[in-house]
């Protein structure tokens, strides 16, 4: 039985970046363009509307705010669900998908408000299928103020209580964080997901740093090619050099040879010695001429193995990624943040 994943983060401004992530106008290095296709929008946006940074500020200005919005306040909670790699596959396998959807859409409806989720995205274009849900933290109720404070001022009138307030941290709490992950995990149990251990400790690798680990591969891949490539040229002027040689001796056979012939003509042993020999050198030669290519022949099998491995490791190293985004230490990730 695999695990729920349910991570929630506080996002701030018109959140752009995030949208053109989300709405894929930007295409991230770890998607697979041939499949972006299957990318879907779960929530249509209203007429003129048209992206989630624009769903963002209708919700907020159609939600009856009595505030101002502060500039650095939260507008919306990215929220991204999904499950274990090999849960989330069986699943989309069983053409159970759009039904997990839907009932994605009703958990988060019914939590915070059909009105509050402004757009759900459906990813299908990176290794785990998931959703990106956008929500806007509007809540209802007087504003929580500290103790203190309630002491100190003197109230001269009670104030609403169902005064409608931009209030992420209200929805954010440890204890509703902990919530979710339970009334979630119960959501999906018909999926065969489960929840993952209350408190656990361990640590998700961020994307930072799965992209770091993949770049200081790629450095030391390329030190090794350079240090390759620099064995292999000089192998080659080795071979160069050889090759320079035999050339030399057969110009100095070829002469020999005829002064060979010329002697042999005349019936004077001259030269047959001084040929021998040179047909030593040139044997020889052609044997450091062989060796020299034989090296070179092995560097360049030592670099296209090299580079064939790389690339098998930043497939396995994206391949561990994915697993490791729908791996249960993600669902704890929002809740370590907010007990630091």
């Amino acid at each position: 039985m695999g695990f729920v994943v349910l991570h929630m983060e506080k996002a701030h401004g018109s959140d752009s970046g995030t949208t053109a992530h989300i709405e894929r106008f930007i295409i991230p290095k770890n998607a697979d363009p041939t499949r972006t296709h299957l990318n879907r929008r779960l929530i249509e946006y209203p007429d003129g509307i048209k992206d989630r940074s624009a769903a963002i500020q209708q919700r907020l200005e159609e939600a009856g705010l009595t505030r101002k919005i502060g500039s650095n306040q939260v507008r919306a909670i990215r929220i991204n669900v999904s499950g274990t790699h090999e849960d989330m596959k069986r699943i989309e396998e069983e053409g159970r998908l759009d039904e997990w959807c839907a009932d994605n859409l009703k958990y988060f409806a019914d939590t915070f408000g059909k009105e509050n989720i402004v757009a759900a995205h459906l990813h299908r274009d990176e290794e785990t299928p998931h959703i990106h849900v956008t929500l806007v933290p509007i809540v209802k109720g007087e504003r929580k103020r500290r103790k203190r404070e309630e002491q100190t001022k003197k109230r001269y009138r009670k104030k609403p209580t169902d005064t409608v307030r931009l209030c992420a941290d209200d929805i954010m709490t440890r204890l509703k964080l902990k919530s979710y992950q339970d009334t979630y995990a119960v959501a999906m149990a018909k999926y065969g997901l489960q929840r993952g251990i209350d408190g656990s400790k361990a640590r998700h690798k961020s994307t930072q740093q799965y992209y770091r680990d993949i770049q200081k591969l790629s450095d030391d891949l390329k030190a090794e090619v350079v240090d390759l490539q620099q064995q292999k040229e000089t192998a080659q002027e080795e071979l160069r050099r050889a090759k320079k040689e035999i050339q030399t001796e057969k110009l100095k056979g070829a002469a020999t040879t005829a002064a060979a012939n010329i002697a042999e003509s005349v019936g004077s042993l001259f030269g047959s010695n001084k040929v021998k020999t040179l047909e030593r050198e040139n044997t020889a030669l052609h044997k450091e001429v062989a060796d020299h290519e034989e090296t070179i022949e092995a560097l360049q099998d030592r670099i296209q193995t090299m580079q064939a491995d790389h690339s098998r490791e930043i497939r396995e190293m994206q391949q561990k990624h994915g697993r490791e985004i729908a791996d249960k230490d993600t669902r704890h990730k929002q809740e370590i943040s907010f007990l630091k």
